[in-house]
């Protein structure tokens, strides 16, 4: 068995599948977060139009404890929005999220450092930047990342949630 402090992410595949969509955050940061079963239906449609993303359980030794799903070069080919230059060629760090009895434990810190690790590899391509949006009022994302080094900036026509970049 594993080390239980042990913090790592772990593909989604159909042996943890059930486990990753069973995960859920408190009542009230479901407006902030996708559930995982959309987040893993939109892994789908994305693999499917020969994008690159990848969605991974956050394990704390063999618990599932949350869910965190990494993109590159996205963007919504069908939209009417003009998308930032930032999005080319970058890495997105698309969703996080901790199960709610999991929470205020460091998982999500963890998440994002393993996160950020798995992206300076350049798995899917170089990239200079990786960014990630949030609601404006959501307090604990902009602090989590803003601790890191990701800098917000100005939102763009369109959006709804405050992009931060950060240099790899």
């Amino acid at each position: 068995m594993d080390n239980e402090n042990e913090v790592r992410l772990v593909r989604v595949d159909y042996s943890n599948l059930d486990d990753i969509i069973g995960l859920f955050p408190t009542e009230q940061q479901r407006h902030y977060v996708a559930d995982n079963i959309y987040s893993l239906a939109e892994a789908y449609v994305v693999v499917m139009e020969g994008g690159h993303v990848f969605p991974f359980g956050i394990y704390a030794g063999d618990t599932p404890v949350g869910f965190v799903m990494i993109g590159y070069d996205y963007h919504e080919p069908d939209d009417d929005i003009e998308h930032p230059e930032f999005m080319k060629k970058s890495y997105l760090l698309w969703r996080l999220m901790i199960e709610k009895d999991q929470q205020n434990k460091g998982y999500g810190r963890k998440a994002v450092q393993l996160a950020l690790d798995f992206m300076r590899a350049f798995p899917a391509g170089e990239a200079e930047l990786c960014w990630v949006s949030y609601d404006p009022e959501n307090e604990v994302a902009r602090k989590l990342y803003a601790s890191f080094g990701f800098e917000e900036q100005e939102l763009p026509e369109g959006w709804d949630e405050v992009p931060a970049l950060l240099r790899l």
